[in-house]
């Protein structure tokens, strides 16, 4: 296969996902096709990322050499797939998390892409093995799962198909690497691969203390916030053992039996519904009332908090 710099970037689908891998991929200086079925979603994605960029250059935290204008002259748009395809190394494919409509995608890309192309799908819980069946270039696809939102938080979780060709894997995580991103290989599939398998045992086990009536919906976030997310900024929960004692062998001889007693206690899994939901929806609300007014002024400012988180983490010493 070409190596990443030998072609532009396709971006298939427009929305807010769309907009932030168009972003990644201008600021290190890649000619991105943003391509959707409407023309005018993408004059108006367009519009927003020149906005999103001036604001960030404005504040000092747009990523990549490059100026705001410079990035977005590198932008175009295109509404016919075909010529979005030509002359693409790398097709990020960004339409909503619904199987048969991906699958629909990726049949027509199959139809008219070469051989040196990657086929690359942000699906955030699909399986490879389903989204790339049958497709005669299976070894060029892979699933690189970005967090929400890319812009701001670099990891990327790159999936195969158990077809696909180790080449495809590499070259996906030398691009993901150029233009910023932190990327994982996930050595086969499982299920939510290895973010949402993480996120889903917090969740569920914050769930069920606040359930039991143990903690408070606010206390129990602010144990994330203000206690265990502090650390895991920096280093993750594998490392947090290393350090918190005389290395790992030693965390395992000393803390392995307490572990094993706290786990043994973990109730089942959640409904997720009925008295719960009222209580933890209530205790929320107090705090972020649910209307979309009140909801964007919040999400404006987790994302002003993870872009300065960004730049402190850029800022501190070589890990």
């Amino acid at each position: 296969m070409a190596s990443p710099r030998d072609g532009d970037v396709m971006i298939l689908g427009s929305g807010l996902i769309g907009q932030s891998w168009a972003m990644l991929f201008a600021s290190g200086g890649f000619k991105v096709k943003l391509y959707d079925i409407e023309q005018q979603q993408i004059t108006d994605a367009i519009e927003n990322i020149r906005k999103q960029m001036e604001v960030l250059e404005q504040r000092g935290a747009l990523k990549g050499s490059l100026s705001a204008q410079q990035q977005l002259s590198l932008i175009s748009g295109c509404s016919d797939m075909k010529t979005a395809v030509e002359g693409a190394m790398h097709i990020q494919e960004c339409v909503p998390e619904n199987l048969e409509l991906k699958r629909k995608i990726f049949a027509q890309l199959d139809r008219i892409i070469g051989d040196d192309v990657v086929v690359s799908s942000s699906s955030s819980c699909l399986m490879p093995s389903s989204l790339f069946a049958g497709l005669a270039h299976v070894k060029q696809c892979i699933v690189a799962h970005p967090v929400n939102p890319p812009y701001y938080v670099p990891l990327v979780e790159l999936v195969p198909h158990p077809e696909t060709d180790p080449s495809t894997v590499d070259r996906t995580h030398a691009l993901m690497k150029q233009i910023g991103q932190s990327p994982i290989k996930i050595l086969k599939e499982v299920d939510g691969f290895v973010l949402n398998r993480i996120q889903y045992a917090v969740i569920s086990e914050a769930w069920r203390l606040v359930d039991d009536g143990v903690v408070s919906p606010s206390d129990l976030d602010l144990v994330m916030s203000d206690g265990l997310g502090m650390r895991y900024a920096f280093i993750g929960p594998l490392e947090t053992m290393h350090l918190n004692a005389e290395g790992m062998v030693s965390y395992c001889e000393r803390y392995s039996e307490g572990m094993k007693r706290v786990l043994k206690t973990f109730g089942p899994i959640p409904e997720f519904s009925g008295a719960t939901v009222q209580k933890v929806n209530q205790a929320l609300c107090e705090k972020v009332p649910d209307d979309p007014k009140h909801l964007a002024a919040r999400r404006k400012w987790r994302d002003e908090c993870l872009m300065r988180l960004s730049k402190l983490k850029h800022e501190m010493p070589s890990k």
